[in-house]
């Protein structure tokens, strides 16, 4: 029986490789479905890229082609049976959205429409709206966009000025919303009002809606090819009936909807990043400058591999929490749960994992493409070539979903609550690693054990995060939450260490599996990862140490943050050279 950990204990239990879910497990059926979407992507999506980016003069481009996805069951994967949907596990959902994250703007508007748009209804619509609702939505034949954002309230989504009034049988809705995917040619919108002022609700908001208009297209940095409007609700009268959930509840669907975007994202960035890396081997090992393939210089070779160790701890990671949150999905079905009801307590559960995967695969994301416009060079930033709308395309996905900043507080945020409720120890372990402090440090030579020294780097450096978090709470106790900049730092060492853990785990699942020799280059992207992640780790530690101590305490917190994030000097540079010689040879990523 697994021995899984509950949402942010990672920080304080380990888990045996042999638990986690990793990508090489992938079944049959799922390898059929991929197989389908990439399939219709590379054929039917992708070869029309630039079409769909002059989304001004093809407005029907992605609505069409979305159609056609729903008939192939790529908009109800996630959808019960009943509702017409294939009612997929979350593994499976989670390699659809990685294989979807390749296909730029397209994705944006399937990821919107899907997620955003369509889980409201699966989770906190009556049986009716579902009924309605729900079936069009999965074939495609629907079109749904979520209305939040306004021009006074981004991330203070609550501060929303849109009014909803009850008159006699009808709801009447006056306000604006912005930023809105999909706005352009949704059939249904989900709007969040205020109801007395103060009681923030979902409504149902048909198209065709006297009152209800639709602005003009946003001309935007990228993704151009999405539909991103302006909409206006003047005097809109609804049914009273198309109250979504309940009133004054409609922040737990925005915000709970919102984990399992996250989650989605992290997953679609990271097909993204392969796709980016795919492009960049094939390119480096096309163009010749001084005679040889670009791909032959030390320089070029460091950049495919920093990219591919990136990305693999972006997928292990990613691959990791969808596992997690399958086998809770899993547990609480057989307790009596309804899938969806589950599946929405799942994410949760792990919406601290959520929202570090955002942050981190989408800076990832971030760092690949940079890489491979480089690789690139001048032609890189000609749009005759993809990587140019990939570079603009991939920087709205630190500000999807919440941006990273919120994101990075939210997840330490609701690790110290998770605390104070008692529903994690925190403080046990901080004591002890407190008294540890005190102690001779242990000084060993190491282990013949493949990756006992990541292993070990990674349990020691969760003692970094649980001294520094026990400092930060015993100085600012309840003022903690406004000190951004702490928590900020704090958050960064956690996503360096649960990438890093996952990383160690996926490879040392994939050697217990098919042994040492054939996983060679994951080998080698772990070390050099680790490496990476425990120089990250002390920096982000240093920079909150003269804030929570001095004098003395301040030296052995600083030694203590040394020996907890303490690696063996390692040959990066020829690990890096040998997965890149392995990259370059295979031609490709994937």
């Amino acid at each position: 029986m697994k021995n899984n950990i509950q949402g942010g204990e990672f920080l304080i239990k380990n888990q045996e490789a042999l638990e986690i879910y990793i990508p090489e497990d992938m079944n049959e059926e799922q390898g059929m479905f991929r197989s389908m979407t990439m399939d219709f992507l590379s054929k039917e999506v992708n070869p029309l890229r630039e079409k769909i980016d002059k989304q001004k003069e093809n407005p029907d481009l992605i609505p069409k082609l979305m159609y056609e996805a729903g008939k192939l069951g790529m908009l109800s994967a996630s959808l019960p049976e009943e509702y017409g949907g294939m009612a997929v596990d979350f593994n499976t959902e989670t390699f659809l959205s990685e294989d979807l994250g390749t296909s730029q703007s397209f994705s944006v508007a399937v990821a919107a429409h899907t997620g955003i748009g369509t889980l409201p209804f699966l989770y906190y619509g009556t049986e009716e709206q579902k009924k309605k609702y729900l079936p069009g939505l999965g074939d495609g034949s629907l079109k749904a966009a979520y209305c939040l954002t306004e021009p006074n309230s981004g991330s203070d989504a609550l501060a929303a000025k849109t009014k909803a009034v009850l008159e006699g049988e009808n709801w009447v809705l006056n306000g604006g919303k912005m930023w809105i995917t999909n706005g352009g040619f949704a059939d249904i919108f989900t709007v969040f009002a205020q109801v007395d002022g103060d009681k923030f609700t979902a409504f149902v908001v048909e198209r065709d809606t006297p009152g209800l208009t639709i602005g003009q297209e946003e001309v935007k940095l990228g993704i151009k090819g999405s539909s991103t409007c302006q909409v206006f609700l003047e005097h809109v009268k609804i049914p009273k009936e198309n109250l979504l959930g309940e009133i004054g509840k409609g922040h737990k669907i925005a915000f709970n909807v919102l984990n399992i975007g996250r989650f989605k994202l992290c997953a679609m960035v990271m097909g993204a990043s392969k796709r980016s890396i795919d492009i960049s081997v094939k390119y480096a090992n096309e163009r010749h400058q001084f005679g040889v393939p670009i791909s032959s210089f030390g320089a070029i070779q460091q950049k495919i591999a920093d990219m591919a160790i990136h990305t693999y701890a972006t997928e292990s990671a990613t691959y990791r929490v969808s596992g997690l949150i399958q086998d809770k999905i899993s547990s609480l079905v057989s307790e009596g749960k309804s899938k969806p009801e589950a599946k929405l307590i799942a994410a949760e559960e792990y919406s601290v994992e959520c929202a570090l995967l955002k942050v981190f695969g989408s800076e990832t994301l971030d760092f690949v493409i940079d890489e491979a416009v480089q690789i690139f060079g001048g032609t890189g930033y000609s749009e005759e070539y993809p990587v140019a709308s990939m570079y603009r395309d991939a920087r709205i996905n630190r500000i999807f979903e919440g941006t990273n900043e919120i994101n990075r507080m939210l997840a330490v945020g609701q690790i110290l609550k998770k605390a104070m409720k008692g529903r994690i120890d925190l403080m046990g372990p901080a004591m002890k690693i407190q008294d540890e402090l005190m102690e001779i440090p242990e000084f060993d030579d190491g282990q013949d054990e493949i990756l006992y020294h990541e292993k070990k780097s990674v349990i020691q450096a969760k003692k970094s995060i649980l001294m520094l978090a026990g400092a930060a709470a015993k100085k600012y106790m309840l003022e903690l939450e406004n000190k951004q900049e702490i928590l900020m730092n704090l958050a960064d060492m956690l996503i360096h260490v649960f990438t890093a853990e996952s990383t160690v785990l996926r490879t040392e699942k994939l050697i217990n599996k098919s042994g040492v020799e054939s996983n060679e280059m994951q080998i080698n992207m772990t070390k050099c990862y680790v490496n990476d992640a425990m120089e990250k780790t002390y920096l982000s530690g240093k920079h909150l140490l003269s804030e929570l101590a001095e004098d003395d305490m301040l030296v052995m917190m600083h030694m203590g943050l040394k020996r907890f994030t303490k690696y063996p000097i390692t040959s990066t540079l020829s690990l890096k050279k040998k997965v890149a010689s392995i990259l370059i040879e295979k031609d490709t990523f994937y």
